[in-house]
């Protein structure tokens, strides 16, 4: 039984080398489907080619990361005026492939002290997230959500949006905040890192099986730290998981990908033929 990677990075330049021999390993692996986000505007093009190449297993998400990298290299709050410049690159691309694009993401709110420690970064956050969930409904598509130290604001704000297909990706709050987000209707995919995250097992414990996914975040957040993830390693979160939850592996891949379908619609019509 195969698994879908909810949330990758396979633009990310640490994969700049190899991309191919990675892909052909996660085929190996029986991984079904990879869901890639962008960062910023310059990974729109790398993930649409990749999509293209590898059609009905890659598939890309656009959007525009919480943090950015400033002219000097150093990262960033991003800002509403960052955001609008941006999008006047992204839009057209945006435009071109919405009949092709999974999800607008990866987006969300990250107040890491270092990234946002004043409300004014805060609430620059805010309303490029705003535009971005307007963006979603726009085109009818789900969001793909980052919310680093920053959970209940983050669905706080999607909720009075009115976002209703919601993927939280690598959730780092509370087990009773994520709740809220269930309470939502809202999907919450655990990576590989798990198995020594502390806060991810606690997380999990907690979360019905009903709202989970499975992701890697790679090249981030494996199983070891500072050794570069890979898709193939969303086995080695569902294997936790199953443990967590004392069920059968199956039964977390297959009730993960029913879980990515209903979050990602259009992943049915490719792996439900």
């Amino acid at each position: 039984m195969g698994a879908v990677d909810c949330h990758c990075h396979l633009a990310a330049p640490e994969f700049q080398g190899d991309i191919e021999c990675v892909l052909e390993e996660a085929r190996k692996s029986k991984i079904l489907a990879l869901v890639a986000v962008a960062e910023h505007s310059g990974d729109f093009e790398k993930i649409i080619h990749l999509s293209e190449r590898h059609s009905g297993f890659v598939f890309g998400c656009l959007g525009i990361h919480p943090i950015q990298s400033s002219s000097t290299g150093q990262e960033r709050s991003v800002t509403l005026q960052f955001f609008l410049q941006d999008l006047d690159e992204a839009l057209p691309l945006i435009e071109l492939y919405k009949d092709h694009l999974l999800a607008i993401g990866e987006v969300g709110l990250d107040f890491t002290p270092r990234i946002a420690s004043t409300e004014e970064q805060k609430e620059g956050q805010r309303q490029v997230l705003i535009k971005q969930i307007q963006l979603a409904k726009q085109l009818d598509l789900p969001l793909n959500v980052h919310s680093r130290s920053a959970g209940r604001p983050t669905i706080n704000l999607l909720k009075e949006q009115g976002a209703e297909r919601v993927l939280l990706h690598a959730f780092d709050g509370r087990p009773s905040v994520a709740m809220e987000g269930v309470m939502a209707g809202y999907f919450f995919s655990i990576p590989p890192s798990i198995v020594r995250s502390e806060q991810k097992q606690k997380l999990v414990k907690q979360l019905p099986l009903e709202n989970i996914c499975l992701e890697t975040d790679s090249p981030a957040l494996g199983p070891e730290k500072q050794v570069r993830n890979e898709p193939k390693n969303i086995f080695i979160a569902a294997e936790y998981i199953a443990k967590i939850k004392g069920i059968s592996v199956e039964d977390v891949l297959h009730k993960t990908t029913q879980n990515a379908l209903k979050v990602f619609p259009k992943l049915k019509s490719i792996l439900q033929k």
